[in-house]
C-alpha cells in the first residue's frame, strides 16, 4: 500500500494518505479495528482505502483511474458505515471534488497546510519570566504530556484523543528527535509541564533529514494560556528547525480555528494546499 500511496503521489503532487492511515498499515497489530478495502484488476491491487473511527482515506492507481473504481470503493466503504463516514480529499483535486457531489457528499471539514520559508528573518523567541525549554524524556515525560495534550486539544476530534500507544508508536519513528520536542517548564518545578512544540523532520533511507521541518503538534496547559506561550513555543521550535539545517516549515491547522490561522499567517505562514473532509449531511 505504501508503494500504490507513493505513485499517486508523484502524479498528485501530494500524498493520499495522512501519518495515521500510514501508521495503520505498518503496525496492523496495533490498530486490530481499523479496516481495509480493496480494489482488483487481475489479480494486482489497483485502488484500497481504510475506515478508522468514522473517517476514511482512499487511493487508486493511477494507472487504474477513470474505470469507476475510486467511486466503487467510497460507495463500499459508506455501506460498510451505514453512510456514517467523512471521508477525506487531499489536495482538494477537482475530481475528487466533482465525486463527492455525485453522492450526495459536501465539505464538512477543511485543513490548512501552511508554509513558510525559514530562509526568512524569525522574530525573537521571548518566553516569559520563570519559564524555560528543555527537551522531552521519553518514558519520564509521557504522562505529562499525554495529560496537557489531551486539556489543550480537548475538542479537536483526533488529537485530544491520543493514548499512550499512539505516542510510543511516534516516539518509535525513524523521524523522531527528542532535542526537537519542546517542553516549557517552570524555571522552579522543571517536572511541570506548561506546554510544548513538537518538531518533526521526515528523513531520507540513509537517515538524512530532509529539507522540510513541520511544526508537528504545539499545545498549552488552558491554565496557562494567560503566560501567551502559544507564540514563544512556535518561535522556538521554527529556530531549531532552522538551526537545525531546514530550509522551508509546515504545518496544519483546521480553517475551523481562525485563531491559530491568525497566529501562524502573523509568523508569516500562507496556505499553500487543502485538505478536504466530505461527508453527508445529517
Amino acid at each position: 500500500m505504501v508503494a500504490l500511496a507513493g505513485a499517486a503521489t508523484v502524479v498528485d503532487g501530494v500524498a493520499p494518505f495522512s501519518e495515521q492511515t500510514l501508521l495503520a498499515l505498518r503496525n496492523p497489530a496495533e490498530y486490530p479495528d481499523v479496516r481495509h478495502l480493496f480494489v482488483r484488476i487481475d489479480g494486482e491491487i489497483a485502488g484500497y482505502a481504510q475506515i478508522a473511527n468514522e473517517s476514511g482515506e482512499v487511493v487508486i492507481h493511477p494507472g487504474a483511474r477513470g474505470k469507476g473504481l475510486g467511486r466503487k470503493l467510497i460507495e463500499d466503504m459508506l455501506a460498510a458505515t451505514d453512510g456514517r463516514l467523512a471521508i477525506w480529499a487531499h489536495g482538494e483535486h477537482p475530481a475528487a471534488r466533482a465525486l463527492a457531489a455525485e453522492l450526495g457528499l459536501e465539505r464538512s471539514r477543511v485543513l490548512f497546510k501552511m508554509c513558510r520559508p525559514l530562509t526568512r528573518p524569525l522574530p525573537p523567541t521571548e518566553l516569559p519570566d520563570g519559564v524555560r525549554l528543555r527537551e522531552f524524556e521519553p518514558g519520564a515525560d509521557d504522562a505529562a504530556w499525554l495529560r496537557v495534550n489531551a486539556r489543550a486539544f480537548a475538542t479537536h476530534p483526533e488529537q485530544g484523543k491520543w493514548t499512550q500507544q499512539d505516542l510510543e508508536l511516534r516516539l518509535a519513528e525513524p523521524w523522531f528527535d527528542a532535542s526537537g520536542f519542546l517542553l516549557a517548564v517552570p524555571a522552579d518545578d522543571p517536572s511541570k509541564l506548561l506546554g510544548y512544540h513538537w518538531t518533526k523532520r521526515e528523513r531520507a533511507d540513509d537517515g538524512t533529514p530532509g529539507p522540510e521541518g513541520e511544526v508537528y503538534v504545539v499545545g498549552v496547559d488552558p491554565d496557562a494560556q494567560g503566560l501567551r506561550l502559544g507564540t514563544a513555543l512556535t518561535l522556538a521550535g521554527l529556530e531549531y528547525l532552522a538551526r537545525t539545517g531546514a530550509t522551508e516549515s509546515t504545518l496544519y491547522v483546521d480553517e475551523s480555528n481562525p485563531r491559530a490561522v491568525r497566529l501562524y499567517t502573523g509568523l508569516g505562514f500562507e496556505v499553500c494546499a487543502t485538505d478536504v473532509m466530505y461527508a453527508r449531511r445529517d
